[in-house]
């Protein structure tokens, strides 16, 4: 006998392009226990795999560029820069290894202004709201999928 294990929010599951079910908060919530990521958004429904949005934690990042002889001149600059996106992708990996292939995060990118109450993209209680952050980096999202038909599917 098989049971259904429910996890997460039952609208907020979505299904991959190979049929399988994430839940993205049982990831998100995985994914932020990492220092260096203050906010993240897990997308893809109908997609071939997982990719999130990250606003990495600038306060903890300004501590380790310092640490690392980095200048830190703004989040902008933070987000571009190829050491910082080599350290994000260094915890997300180390924290997909608790998912299921299908789960992981498979690509990400790097956003350069936390999500706030005030700026639509949070409720009261903090939650995301994921249609407004989604239409809102609509074109990130997109070039996270632009070369999906090269990636197999993750069944």
């Amino acid at each position: 006998q098989k049971f259904l294990k429910i996890t997460d929010r039952k609208k907020e599951l979505f299904k991959t392009s190979g049929g399988k079910y994430v839940a993205p908060q049982v990831i998100e919530n995985k994914m932020k226990e990492s220092p260096f990521i203050e906010q993240i958004m897990v997308v893809g429904d109908a997609r071939k795999f997982v990719a999130a949005l990250i606003v990495p934690s600038f306060l903890n990042i300004q501590d380790w560029c310092k640490q690392n002889g980095i200048q830190y001149v703004d989040n902008s600059q933070v987000v571009d820069n190829s050491k910082i996106k080599d350290l994000i992708n260094a915890e997300v990996e180390r924290l997909n290894k608790e998912f299921g292939k299908w789960e992981q995060v498979k690509k990400f990118v790097l956003l350069d202004r936390e999500w706030t109450v005030e700026g639509g993209e949070l409720t009261p209680t903090m939650k995301v709201k994921r249609k407004i952050i989604y239409d809102r980096h609509r074109s990130h999202v997109e070039d996270l999928y632009e070369h999906e038909e090269s990636f197999a599917s993750q069944d």
